[in-house]
């Protein structure tokens, strides 16, 4: 479909998840596409890593199967011994180290003949026609350049915050996994989320609302987990087994996902919150679905094919941020949870189909 007015067909602002699968995507669709990510590979980034089993599953779909450990369910307790757990019922999903799925997404893309290139892409230039950036005349730019994107910014699409404003630590600790559940525990300013990702190694992060948080300058990953005594006395003794990372602000909701040529994917079109650990499963979807608009000739569909894809997880999440940000709220949910299970279970199956 390339003519010689265009160097690609699809540009892709951004190497992470998001970026490399649509790249995938694009090629299988016939389309050309070339990836610019200007941070050497593999990219890491603060994430809880935890992959429901619909994130297998598409990434299956692409030949795509990092390495990782198996996740039966998820459970959610709090320090007061409240406990609700569920099991996956549409498969397994799997714990995977966020480098571990961009080197094995990346090798996809080596094999499919998809070019990357180390390139930052913060100017965007379009006409009825065509975009230009990064040197590049496309038929199309796909923005997969994260949370807090340079396309998007540069596009000037604004973006509102929601509440409570939250940010996320993670780090990685050297230790045998003590379930095959992701685990989230609810401190009263604080939460952590516990993932195992390997035979050995185990990823803990902590997402708090900074102004709650926050006892005299900005709250540090090892004052956040002193919150949790028993996940702390877990890891007491345990190698630290990579630096901390942040991200954050966590609830970001642009006004549009698509502006002309360019299209919104992953992290850039929008995010609630990583309470039900649906992030990367969500930025495969979208890769798709982005790909299969700009297949058809209709990009303006990409817009209600997201909203329809994300509602789910848009309106659940949302809803458990609210009710989770009150201790009263938060311990009578867990207790409903634990008191009808079968009622929780087809809840996290709906969210984790």
């Amino acid at each position: 479909m390339t003519g010689p007015a265009y160097d690609v067909d699809l540009l892709v602002a951004g190497g992470g998840p998001a970026g490399l699968a649509t790249a995938l995507h694009a090629s299988r669709a016939g389309l050309s596409a070339l990836v610019c990510e200007p941070r050497g590979a593999p990219v890491d980034k603060a994430c809880g890593e935890g992959l429901m089993p619909q994130g297998v599953r598409l990434l299956a779909e692409l030949g795509v199967e990092p390495a990782g450990y198996e996740l039966t369910g998820i459970e959610y307790a709090d320090l007061a011994g409240n406990r609700a757990r569920a099991r996956f019922r549409s498969g397994t999903g799997r714990g995977v180290r966020r480098t571990e799925l961009h080197t094995a997404l990346a090798e996809a893309v080596e094999a499919a003949g998809v070019p990357r290139v180390r390139r930052r892409v913060d100017r965007v230039e379009q006409d009825a026609r065509s975009v230009r950036a990064a040197g590049v005349r496309a038929r199309w730019l796909v923005a997969a350049d994260g949370l807090h994107s340079p396309v998007r910014r540069t596009l000037g699409v604004g973006v509102r915050y929601g509440a409570p404003c939250r940010f996320g630590l993670r780090r990685h600790w050297r230790t045998t996994p003590w379930s095959t559940r992701v685990e989230v525990v609810w401190a009263p300013h604080a939460e952590a989320y516990v993932t195992p990702v390997g035979p050995q190694l185990v990823g803990v992060a902590v997402l708090f609302a900074r102004d709650r948080a926050r006892t005299g300058g900005a709250p540090s990953y090892a004052g956040l987990l002193r919150a949790f005594p028993e996940l702390a006395a877990r890891l007491d003794g345990a190698e630290p087994a990579s630096p901390v990372r942040g991200a954050g602000p966590m609830r970001q909701y642009p006004r549009l996902r698509v502006h002309g040529r360019v299209l919104l994917v992953g992290d850039a079109a929008g995010y609630e919150d990583a309470l039900t650990g649906e992030g990367v499963s969500l930025a495969l979807a979208q890769a798709r679905a982005v790909v299969e608009a700009l297949a058809d000739g209709g990009p303006e569909t990409y817009e209600r094919s997201w909203r329809r894809a994300t509602r789910g997880y848009r309106l659940t999440t949302r809803a458990l941020v609210l009710a989770t940000s009150r201790p009263l709220l938060r311990r009578h949910l867990l207790r409903c949870c634990t008191g009808a299970p079968a009622l929780f279970d087809a809840a996290v199956g709906r969210l984790a189909r």
